[in-house]
């Protein structure tokens, strides 16, 4: 009997306890929620130019589950538009959670405790724009597009944009671009969006790492096959020092971690440094020899190249300078850490007609206008299979895996040889080598309504061939 009263009264304790939870969040969940909260307020807004009513439909519904029913808990957010900072309390007697726009470099969020005076330390790009295109140069280096462009008559491809819009391939779509041998044939936006309006890449952002790091090995700057230097494993003896730049981009370089590998969210809005979080990992696999898809890869291949410039203002410089302004990418921000790591695992903002600009940077084998941007090949080696590869499924197609690219294997309609840039909540860049195809599609997915990529290249695809 006592025994009874005592396990009855245990399992009252944990279910008041469970019950006390799922009222009163803990302070951690609390503070990652604001964090969240200020970020994409932050970058919608001054990345963006969304409105706050478009950021609260579009960017803070359908997110992650433990965080989406705080939200309408926490204080409404403090904007100033003339800082250009959002702030977003969740506790009485800790400063709210802050993030700050700086051009170029787009939003950071504050470390957790810090105040708006801290804004001040945050690093800026100093960066020479002056020889960027102009927006009204001609596509593909500005936006002004030839007469009559877009008005073509291929009721196949316009179909096939209709029903993408309809939500026939799954998902909320919110743009789609088309390209083909350069000149742009289709595009549509969700109403209220335009061709100006920025949308966070989430792991799209991992192939524009790729091609910065493309651009630091064309430069001279790096190696992708020496091992990354990274001055948090110069410890004599230390494991990691054997993990290479290509281990790193081809997700595999060993290293474990507590969590997915597509959750990295103290870095991401917990106001967390790339190094305190993406360097702390111990080794669970031989680099090179186990595929572990890893927001923590990215982050470090980035480290990477800071570390080897050995020059913070140039590391900020580098990415627009060598690769973004020079093909036209002028609606793209790079967000960083506030110490200033680049987070690109997830964090660009930047528009769906810049995303096809990629894109076409790797059908020209990374030259733009006769000048070479990537390594001759480089478009050839995100495309090759890495020796490790995802596991594969055995009755329906799947993707494989290159260099920060997926590779699309066996899909219907869809040439051997088309590889990708892939995100969350349906952001993709599919190029199709065989076809001089870009197709950008922009979304906000939810989980368990994901837009079929591949499905919608295979009709686009063949609309084209029509």
């Amino acid at each position: 009997m006592r025994r009874a009263a005592a396990l009855i009264t245990a399992l009252a304790s944990l279910f008041g306890a469970a019950i006390a939870q799922d009222a009163a969040p803990d302070r951690r969940t609390l503070s990652l929620a604001a964090g969240y909260k200020a970020q994409f307020l932050c970058s919608g807004i001054f990345n963006g130019g969304k409105s706050g009513a478009q950021i609260a439909a579009d960017e803070l519904t359908n997110i992650y589950p433990e965080l989406e029913p705080v939200l309408p808990s926490l204080p409404k957010a403090s904007i100033n538009r003339r800082a250009k900072t959002v702030s977003v309390r969740f506790a009485d007697d800790m400063p709210p959670r802050i993030a700050a726009w700086r051009p170029f470099l787009g939003c950071s969020g504050l470390p957790t405790g810090a105040d708006a005076s801290f804004v001040e330390n945050l690093p800026r790009a100093d960066v020479d724009a002056s020889a960027a295109p102009k927006a009204n140069a001609p596509w593909p280096d500005g936006d002004a597009l030839p007469k009559g462009a877009l008005k073509h008559e291929n009721a196949a491809l316009t179909d096939a944009i209709d029903n993408a819009f309809a939500g026939e391939f799954g998902g909320v779509t919110s743009a789609v671009v088309i390209v083909k041998n350069g000149a742009l044939i289709d595009e549509r936006y969700l109403d209220g969006y335009t061709i100006h309006t920025s949308q966070r890449t989430w792991s799209v952002a991992k192939s524009v790492a790729a091609t910065i790091i493309g651009a630091a090995v064309h430069e001279g700057v790096l190696d992708v096959t020496a091992p990354t230097g990274i001055p948090e494993w110069s410890r004599d003896g230390d494991p990691r020092q054997a993990i290479t730049l290509e281990n790193l981009l081809q997700m595999a370089s060993g290293l474990g971690g507590r969590s997915a590998g597509n959750r990295t969210d103290d870095v991401y809005f917990g106001g967390g440094l790339v190094t305190e979080h993406a360097v702390a990992n111990r080794l669970e696999a031989t680099p090179g020899a186990r595929w572990r898809y890893a927001n923590n890869d990215t982050m470090l291949a980035m480290r990477t190249l800071r570390a080897a410039m050995d020059d913070d203002a140039a590391y900020l410089r580098f990415p627009f300078e060598k690769v973004l302004l020079p093909i036209g990418m002028t609606h793209t921000a790079l967000e960083t850490d506030w110490d200033g790591n680049f987070i690109l695992s997830s964090q660009v903002w930047t528009t769906a007609r810049d995303l096809a600009r990629l894109g076409i940077l790797y059908l020209n084998d990374g030259v733009w206008n006769g000048r070479r941007i990537l390594p001759e090949g480089w478009s050839e080696y995100v495309a090759t299979p890495a020796p490790a590869q995802p596991p594969r499924a055995q009755t329906r197609p799947s993707r494989g895996y290159g260099a920060q690219f997926w590779l699309y294997q066996g899909y219907p309609g869809v040439p051997e040889g088309t590889y990708a840039a892939l995100g969350n909540r349906g952001q993709f860049i599919i190029i199709v080598p065989a076809e001089g195809v870009v197709i950008v599609r922009r979304g906000y997915d939810y989980s368990g309504e994901r837009f079929d990529g591949p499905a919608f290249a295979a009709a686009v695809l063949a609309a084209l061939a029509g």
